[in-house]
C-alpha cells in the first residue's frame, strides 16, 4: 500500500490523498483550497495524478475543502464511483451546485479586472451546471456497512460526528498474501455535542491518517462554553457595546456568512 498526500498537508484545507494498493489507485477526498488567494489558484493546476487511473473515490464528507473538486475531476473525463454516506451525497448535490455558483461569481469579477489590464478572461473552475452533472457518480452507503469494492479491497464508513453524513473510513487491503488495514479519519467531532453522535472508536489499524486541525490544543466542553458566552454578551451589553456573532453556512466557505 502507498500513500500519496496532495492536498491537507502541510496546510489546512485542499484535503486529496491518493491510495495505490492491490492494483487499484483510488482518492480519499477531493476538496478545494481555501482561505488564502495564493492557495485558491492552485485548484485551477492539473491534478497531480493521471484522472483516467483512478478506480474510485472514497468521500469523507460534504465540506467543501473535502469534495469541492469533484466537479473539475468529472469535467476532465472521470466517471468512476464516489463512494460516500447518503446524508453526504445529498448534502452535496447542494452544496457543489452553489459552490460552481461562486466559481461563476468570483470569476467574472476577476475578469472584469483582467480585461481593464488587458488580460484574457479565464473561465470558471466550474459551473453548477457542471456541479449538477457529477451527482450521477455518487454511490450512497449506509454507515457500519462493510462494501466490498472487489475482492481485495473492503471498505466501511463509520460516524465521524463532525456534521451530517461525515465519515470515518476503514479500509482493508489483502495484497502480498497479508490484510493490511488503513484509517482516514476525516474531520473529527467533539463527545458532547447536542445535535450529533460520537466519533466512532475505531479499535485497531495498521495505519491512520488523522485530522489534526486543532491538534495542539484542548476542545472545551460545551456546558463551560455556554457560560463563557453568556458572560462575554452580558459583560459587552454592560459597557454599552455590541455582540457581533458571526455563523458559518455548512458549506464552510470563509468568504460566506449566514
Amino acid at each position: 500500500m502507498k500513500i500519496s498526500f496532495y492536498g491537507a498537508a502541510k496546510t489546512v484545507t485542499g484535503s486529496n490523498h491518493l491510495v495505490e494498493a492491490a492494483g487499484k489507485k483510488f482518492l480519499v477526498d477531493c476538496g478545494m483550497y481555501q482561505g488564502k488567494i495564493t492557495e485558491e489558484y492552485d485548484n485551477s493546476d492539473p491534478f497531480p495524478y493521471d484522472i483516467n487511473e483512478i478506480d474510485f473515490v472514497l468521500l469523507t464528507h460534504a465540506h467543501i475543502d473535502h469534495s469541492g473538486r469533484i466537479p473539475k475531476l468529472y469535467n476532465e473525463g472521470y466517471r468512476n464511483p464516489i463512494y460516500a454516506t447518503k446524508a453526504t451525497c445529498d448534502l452535496c448535490s447542494i452544496m457543489l451546485p452553489d459552490s460552481g455558483h461562486i466559481q461563476e461569481t468570483e470569476i467574472e469579477w476577476r475578469n472584469r479586472k483582467r480585461i481593464r489590464e488587458g488580460k484574457a478572461p479565464l473561465p470558471p473552475l466550474y459551473t453548477a451546471e457542471e456541479a449538477i452533472k457529477c451527482q450521477e457518480i455518487f454511490r450512497p452507503v449506509d454507515y457500519d456497512d462493510i462494501i466490498d469494492i472487489d475482492d481485495n479491497i473492503s471498505v466501511r464508513f463509520n460516524d465521524a460526528g463532525h456534521m451530517l453524513g461525515s465519515a470515518i473510513i476503514e479500509i482493508w487491503v489483502q495484497e502480498d498474501g497479508k490484510t493490511t488495514k488503513a484509517v482516514f479519519t476525516g474531520d473529527l467531532g467533539n463527545n458532547d455535542l447536542p445535535l450529533l453522535d460520537s466519533p466512532t472508536m475505531i479499535s485497531n489499524a495498521d495505519y491512520v491518517v488523522m485530522e489534526s486541525t486543532y491538534g495542539n490544543r484542548l476542545h472545551i466542553r460545551n456546558d463551560t462554553k455556554a457560560e463563557a458566552f453568556l458572560d462575554i454578551v452580558s459583560e459587552t451589553l454592560d459597557k454599552g457595546g455590541t455582540v457581533v456573532i458571526p455563523s458559518f453556512a455548512v458549506r464552510k466557505n470563509t468568504r460566506n456568512f449566514i
